[in-house]
């Protein structure tokens, strides 16, 4: 599910999951590992990036309706725990977004230093409730940290997807390249990211970090088993489902 490299100190992490590399219980587990184990080796930086048209479309539907409640009990925590392990990350993450980032795999790229992304069709956003399902608040408080404040309502409650040059103006994404310049430009990034002593970028890092964590934690308390609780409602699922009949189904 995920292919890593070593190039020369900057870790290249790849999701390879199905074709949209849709987030499910598995990948979210082997992510948080993959992450756990980078933290303990010598590498400096990292690049995240995805394979084909998409970096990611986000949380797997499908996996939600055929595991019910049971899944989301396991899945919830497995996504809120390897979005915490990434945007704890203490070495510099670069996301090469290669396409689209839809949902869970907006708030990845998010929850990055820097995001470069390719040129083209590939579209990104927030299209969380318009499936129907509330946001954990983790999630939400990396999207907060990372968009334009002025921007931030908008993006979550519309469920807008933007194309590259629109991104770039929400604060989704920091920089476009063409798609075949995008790896190398991201690994280039990283490396002069990984330039800065790394005590000094890891403390800065988490004094810009530190709001948006203790905010998370503190709304965790108040609003994530109501949240979880509406993920594992029949009337959510019917939500889903509804949702892929006029999307992906009609494809």
């Amino acid at each position: 599910m995920l292919h890593c490299e070593d190039r020369n100190g900057v870790a290249s992490v790849r999701m390879e999951h199905g074709k949209v590399n849709a987030l499910d219980l598995e990948l979210l587990l082997e992510l948080r590992e993959c992450l756990a184990n980078l933290r303990r080796a010598s590498i400096r930086g990292l690049v995240l990036t995805g394979t084909g048209s998409s970096f990611s479309a986000g949380v797997d539907l499908y996996r939600v309706l055929q595991g019910g409640p049971e899944y989301i009990t396991r899945f919830l925590p497995a996504l809120e725990s390897a979005l915490r392990e990434l945007f704890q990350f203490p070495h510099p993450v670069v996301a090469a977004v290669n396409g689209h980032a839809i949902a869970g795999g907006c708030v990845i790229v998010a929850a990055c230093d820097y995001r470069i992304m390719a040129e083209g069709n590939g579209r990104i956003g927030l299209t969380e409730l318009i499936v129907g399902v509330p946001f954990p608040a983790l999630p939400l408080e990396i999207i907060r940290a990372c968009v334009a404040s002025q921007h931030f309502q908008s993006t979550v409650y519309t469920g807008r997807t933007y194309l590259p040059t629109e991104a770039v103006t929400i604060g989704f994404i920091d920089e476009i390249v063409t798609p075949d310049l995008l790896l190398a430009r991201a690994v280039e990034t990283a490396e002069c990211l990984a330039g800065i002593p790394s005590r000094p970028f890891e403390l800065s890092k988490s004094q810009i970090r530190r709001e948006a964590l203790e905010r998370a934690d503190r709304y965790a308390v108040e609003y994530d088993a109501a949240v979880a609780a509406t993920w594992a409602a029949p009337e959510t699922h019917q939500l889903i489902e509804a949702y892929l009949r006029r999307t992906i189904r009609k494809k």
